[in-house]
């Protein structure tokens, strides 16, 4: 018997492993449903014996495990595993394949901003430099399982070349659906790593849809976002490593950047866990930040309605017209009592350009609308000097070198002779 279930959102039907992987489910049998440029009905939970394990491993006990190791809790995972004496091995993983520690180690840091002290959950430093890794490793390791080889996906970047590293490493064939306007460094990234990539004409909807297409008729595993549960469970591994990083002492607020809404319903799927397992006895309030030009989620906790607007953000990661997985975002803003905020381009841009110059992170511009979330609800006078603040940083700012362009112009060339008349010459005139 299976120490797992998976539990539909929307009418909460339950099922066992067999009857979803085996049937090579994804959605809920009964009243799932993918339509073109609407957010997914009938997205899958997976569940535990969450008693079980509380019973076997105390809070004291859980905070003795290190960030970055998700092997360490194999029990919450919806995965095959064998123990050899104290050693747990995911089965149909290699010990060659994947090192001990995979994701960030070091994830949390407090840093200075304006006066104020502000933690920052930093996933650039993952094998690929963003955030995707967390839900590209337990789908891959699931392909392995499955006896599955080859996984596509429908991706504006990041988690394209997040499916592409970690194929490579464990010898899967990947193959990517992206955008026609893909970042340059992204598109070369998922290239590097040996992927087939097929360029789709148009945005990220269309290549959602399409990858749908194609894995159904060529029998691929499908990662495309909150349409594979695991991509909602792999992200939830960064709750628990925002516990254990903090010796299980949670901000109050966590400002996440949302675009599909997977990673959003990912972090909070793992910070309910925790309360289940009694580790903490409240959720962090959750704020979910995005572009106004990529603004679905925010549009649907406003109206409670759903209205399909095309995204043009520079945030490309924020990029989606439709969210596939609006329904659990929202549901995890509205249970964990926290906000939707957006802000502009100008704006993420400006927040991106500050954290490079006064902490020294270079990120993206998804990850950096955080920060511009954080300093319009500041300005609105939402926050005092009590409340523990904290921001995901989710990819690295090499993924996006255009956006990086705009604020750093060309510079200047000169001779040696001419920069020693500026900088010399002019020094001594002056003094």
């Amino acid at each position: 018997m299976s120490h797992y279930i998976y539990k539909c959102f929307d009418c909460e039907s339950e099922y066992s492993p067999i009857g979803i992987e085996n049937s090579n489910k994804y959605l809920c049998p009964k009243c799932g449903s993918a339509k073109k440029n609407q957010p997914l009905k009938g997205v899958l939970r997976v569940l535990y014996d969450y008693s079980e394990f509380k019973l076997k491993i105390k809070r004291k006990r859980f905070l003795k495990f290190s960030p970055g190791i998700f092997q360490q809790y194999y029990q919450l995972w919806p995965l095959k595993f064998f123990k050899c004496g104290s050693t747990i091995t995911f089965d149909g993983l290699k010990d060659s394949h994947f090192d001990k520690t995979l994701l960030n180690s070091y994830p949390t840091s407090l840093l200075e901003y304006q006066g104020e002290s502000l933690f920052v959950f930093d996933d650039t430093r993952n094998p690929t430099l963003s955030f995707k890794d967390r839900a590209s490793i337990l789908v891959a390791l699931k392909a392995l399982q499955l006896g599955r080889t080859d996984i596509a996906a429908a991706s504006t970047g990041n988690a394209g070349s997040s499916l592409a590293g970690i194929c490579a490493r464990l010898g899967l064939n990947s193959h990517l659906f992206v955008p026609e306007m893909i970042p340059t460094s992204k598109r070369i990234q998922i290239q590097s790593f040996g992927a087939n990539l097929y360029t789709v004409k148009g945005d990220y909807d269309n290549a959602f849809d399409l990858c749908t297409e194609i894995t159904e008729a060529k029998g691929w595993y499908n990662r495309n976002t909150a349409y594979n549960p695991l991509t909602i469970e792999g992200k939830k591994s960064a709750a628990y490593d925002m516990f254990l990083s903090m010796d299980g002492k949670l901000p109050d607020f966590i400002f996440i950047p949302v675009g599909d809404g997977v990673i959003i319903a990912g972090i909070y799927k793992g910070l309910w866990e925790l309360k289940e397992l009694g580790y903490i006895r409240e959720i962090p309030k959750l704020v979910a930040v995005q572009s106004n030009k990529s603004d679905g989620v925010v549009r649907f906790m406003e109206s409670g309605k759903f209205e399909y607007k095309p995204a043009n953000s520079i945030a490309d990661s924020l990029n989606a017209g439709a969210p596939r997985n609006l329904y659990m975002a929202a549901n995890a803003v509205k249970e964990s009592n926290g906000e939707s905020v957006s802000v502009t381009d100008d704006e993420i841009l400006i927040a991106q350009k500050e954290i490079a110059q006064k902490w020294g992170m270079l990120v993206e511009p998804a990850a950096a609308a955080t920060l511009a979330g954080y300093k319009k609800m500041k300005a609105s006078g939402q926050f005092n000097s009590e409340f523990k603040i904290m921001l995901l940083f989710t990819g690295n700012g090499l993924k996006d070198i255009s956006s990086l362009e705009k604020s750093n112009p060309v510079p200047e060339i000169k001779s040696p002779t001419e920069w020693k008349n500026e900088l010399l010459l002019k020094n001594r005139l002056i003094s």
